[in-house]
């Protein structure tokens, strides 16, 4: 266990959607946090004014509580830190950790090109002046990192990772109009936040290592660094619209369930052992940043809705039911007026064939439909005379069955075929075709337990009425 209290944070810009890969940034931080009894925060990145508005920050918000990762403390907002970042900077140039860079757009052009010919990071010529007090003209401050040796980020992840300082650039700490860049802004955030672990992509990878640095000249302690391998599509390829779904949102459409996600998104990456499907109170027992793989994950959407419908098995019926619900509304589905009592019945017959949310609402969709049923055509062809006097015989045993469960139900049409002198072949497929109108339908026995005796012997009427 760590020496002082782990603190992690999750650090996402309101730019839009939530991305997948930064739900699993957030599960990983919020698994070590809970794993070692830390704290788990959040930081809206909310420099970039045009792109964060209220309703982007919403969608990091909504997305979070979808997944049932709310942090332990209210949100910080960055923006908001700007006079705090300010200081930082003036620090390190009181410190002659920074400097005032009066080139011009033309001058730091030609100095790039320089650099680049050189094999080294670009440095301003101001890097060694006296800027002189007084003057008006337009400035930026930069970093003054050090010219030669090696910085060494020892990732928790990747392992040691040597960056030569030569091919880090002076970079900018604060531009012309006073406002802080991402680089310092982060740095000064996680030390007053008390971030002990920073746990981020690794297109962040390169940032560590300015980041250190910046630590360093402040004088503060460096937290410890893991960046994670980013989530690739089923191809390799990095993640995209062409994969499906890749934003928090698409998937809480999609029917999945919070728990089934988190599942799912601990084990791109991570694992433990063969265990593919396990609770929260596992992962967090089981979770150590250190034994995350340094490879791409791959997202694999069989597996998704395999560990999807594990969950739905073991969630609770009434709040499957009102998931369903609001799944058939979504659709635009005219529903009976009884639609959350039967959901309650039915769901619990029929969760264990469904991946997600939107497919166990297909399968529920035959008993939630508004009477009389629009049979179709293959019904319609199997309703001769023989078989409508069937059904009809039927239909008065029934009536005689006061426990609808699917077992008593079972063993009585089974019952009836044996005093019929026929198999179930003979009526079974009329009976599923007039009880669910040609949608998909668990066997008959659950179908019938489903609707309950009014409306599975109304359904029966209405077929036998219609076919006279």
């Amino acid at each position: 266990m760590p020496a002082k209290p782990v603190v992690t944070r999750i650090a996402p810009s309101p730019t839009g959607s939530m991305h997948i890969g930064t739900a699993r940034t957030a599960l990983f931080n919020w698994l070590y946090a809970r794993h070692t009894g830390g704290k788990y925060l959040l930081r809206i990145e909310d420099t970039d004014r045009e792109r964060s508005t209220e309703a982007n920050v919403q969608i990091i918000l909504d997305g979070l509580d979808w997944l049932g990762l709310n942090p332990d403390e209210p949100p910080v907002s960055q923006y908001a830190r700007i006079d705090r970042h300010r200081e930082a900077v003036q620090q390190l140039l009181d410190t002659g950790h920074a400097y005032r860079c009066f080139m011009t757009v033309e001058e730091v052009a030609v100095e790039r090109e320089i650099a680049r010919a050189e094999g080294r990071a670009i440095r301003s010529v101001w890097r060694d002046r006296d800027a002189g007090a007084g003057s008006n003209d337009p400035y930026v401050v930069r970093f003054k990192g050090p010219l030669d040796g090696e910085t060494i980020v020892e990732d928790l992840i990747k392992g040691p990772v040597v960056f030569g300082n030569k091919e880090l650039d002076d970079l900018v700490l604060l531009r012309t109009n006073g406002d802080p860049t991402y680089n310092l802004a982060v740095v000064v955030d996680d030390h007053d936040m008390g971030v002990t672990h920073v746990i981020r992509g690794d297109d962040h990878l390169n940032n560590a290592a300015r980041q250190s640095l910046i630590f360093q000249a402040l004088g503060w302690e460096l937290p410890a660094f893991g960046h994670l391998p980013l989530i690739h599509g089923p191809d390799g390829a990095k993640l995209s619209k062409r994969h499906g779904a890749q934003a928090v949102g698409e998937f809480a459409d999609m029917g999945y369930l919070p728990e089934g996600m988190r599942n799912y998104l601990a084990r791109l990456g991570w694992g433990h052992g063969d265990d593919e499907v396990f609770s929260d109170e596992q992962a967090i027992a089981w979770f150590d940043v250190k034994d995350v793989v340094k490879a791409p994950a791959r997202l694999d959407w069989a597996k998704l809705n395999h560990i999807n419908n594990q969950h739905l098995r073991k969630a609770d019926d009434d709040r499957l039911a009102a998931l369903t619900h609001t799944a058939l509304q979504g659709q635009g589905q005219q529903l009976s007026a009884d639609v959350e009592a039967r959901l309650r019945r039915v769901v619990g017959l029929v969760k264990e064939g469904a991946g997600t949310i939107q497919e166990l609402a297909g399968l529920c969709l035959f008993a939630v439909r508004q009477r009389p049923l629009t049979l179709d055509e293959k019904t319609i062809g199997l309703l001769g005379a023989e078989t409508r006097e069937r059904l009809a015989r039927l239909r008065t045993r029934l009536a005689e069955e006061a426990d609808w469960s699917p077992e008593n139900l079972a063993a009585a049409l089974k019952s009836f075929a044996e005093n019929e002198g026929v198999g179930m072949g003979k009526f079974g497929p009329a009976l599923r075709g007039v009880l669910s109108g040609g949608a998909v339908a668990p066997d008959l026995a659950s179908a019938l337990a489903a609707l309950g005796s009014d409306e599975g012997l109304g359904r029966m009427d209405d077929a036998l009425c219609s076919a006279q």
